[in-house]
């Protein structure tokens, strides 16, 4: 029996490669003479360079950027192990996780990192560069990282705008005379699991601008910020970014990657997907194992796990889920088996800080018994 293993990150607790390790590990044991073959998965977030160059046998690189406020730091991103992609996690230079809790302000954060970051790929001569959207700390639709390519946001008095989100409130001229020339020679793929539009109810500021530190005020603020700013750049470049599903991803930062690097937006789990070979893997496996920190309504729309299931349930084979808690009847739907760790909402700090055991324990028992009763 060939089992394949192609979990994403459980967030907060375990990468996707350490998941797939857990998972591997207990059906290993529990069916010892079944070939278990792993391959790790992302959408788009954080683990997406890891996910793409472990799996292509790609290699890392780093490069020195600036932060979402501004200082110095070492960022990694990849390349593809065809030699002909770069792969970079806006989060590695943008993201939540380079700043303390006290430190989060959507009004003056600044994507210019990771515009830096696509500098570093351009100037090592890459033409295809895939960006993964997720876990940002900014809401600036990507001004800071046009800046960073050689576009200049210029308020009224033709002063360069300071970082942030609040500053778009005051642009008044986009001029991109100098925007690196290699970009419009680049292809640019912005992969993320989201499609909010840029602005309004469902847009970046509204639905996201919380997590980052914004108040109610500043959200609203922000919103009309970034409505500005969708006007300038449908005015000055002639692309309308507003109402595009997926430039509200990271901020407005998918706007920014289409107004300014031409890029086009795709679900982030198929873009990993088509790189690691997802279809013939599932297509070379008797039954397929999948797994999330959290299984709820939320799954269904562009993460992992449901795309697993998705074109498992197209090959006709049968796919289960070892998750961390599931939230609502209808999450286990796609799938043929849903397995939990924690069961309640009271056990799941607890299951977190020993996830990588309980996960093991869970491929062994529930898990192994399920698939050995479908052989």
């Amino acid at each position: 029996m060939r089992i394949l293993v192609a979990p994403q990150e459980f967030k907060g607790s375990l990468t996707a490669q350490e998941a797939a390790n857990a998972i591997a590990r207990g059906l290993s044991e529990a069916l010892p003479d079944a070939e278990v073959e792993q391959l790790p998965l992302a959408d788009g977030g954080p683990g997406t360079v890891d996910v793409l160059v472990g799996a292509t046998n790609g290699e890392f690189r780093e490069s020195a950027v600036h932060d979402p406020s501004g200082r110095p730091i070492i960022a990694r991103w990849g390349v593809l192990g065809d030699q002909q992609t770069a792969v970079i996690e806006m989060a590695a230079a943008s993201g939540l996780v380079l700043l303390s809790d006290d430190e989060r302000d959507p009004t003056r954060t600044s994507t210019a990192g990771t515009g830096e970051l696509i500098l570093a790929a351009l100037d090592a001569g890459f033409s295809r560069i895939i960006v993964g959207m997720g876990g940002s700390a900014t809401n600036d639709g990507g001004a800071g990282l046009a800046q960073a390519l050689g576009a200049r946001l210029l308020d009224s008095d033709g002063r360069d705008l300071s970082p942030g989100g609040a500053a778009l409130a005051g642009l008044h001229r986009i001029d991109v005379s100098s925007l690196d020339l290699r970009l419009a020679d680049t292809e640019v793929i912005a992969a993320t699991d989201v499609t909010n539009p840029l602005c309004g109810p469902d847009g970046a500021s509204l639905v996201y601008g919380p997590q980052k530190g914004a108040s109610e005020t500043m959200a609203r603020d922000l919103d009309a910020a970034l409505a500005h700013y969708a006007g300038i750049v449908e005015r000055d470049l002639g692309i309308a970014v507003a109402g595009i599903p997926g430039s509200g991803a990271a901020g407005g930062l998918g706007a920014g990657l289409i107004a300014f690097c031409g890029a086009t937006i795709q679900p982030g789990f198929d873009v990993i997907a088509n790189a690691v070979g997802l279809v013939e893997k599932i297509a070379g496996a008797d039954v397929v194992v999948t797994g999330e920190g959290r299984l709820d309504r939320q799954t269904g729309f562009g993460k992992t796990a449901a795309g697993v299931a998705r074109l498992t349930s197209k090959a006709g084979k049968p796919v289960i889920a070892l998750v961390g808690s599931v939230a609502g009847e209808e999450a286990r739907e796609p799938f043929d088996a849903v397995f939990s760790i924690s069961p309640s909402v009271a056990e799941e700090n607890d299951a977190m800080a020993k996830a990588a055991e309980l996960l093991a324990d869970l491929a062994r028992t529930e898990a192994g018994e399920w698939i050995a009763s479908q052989a």
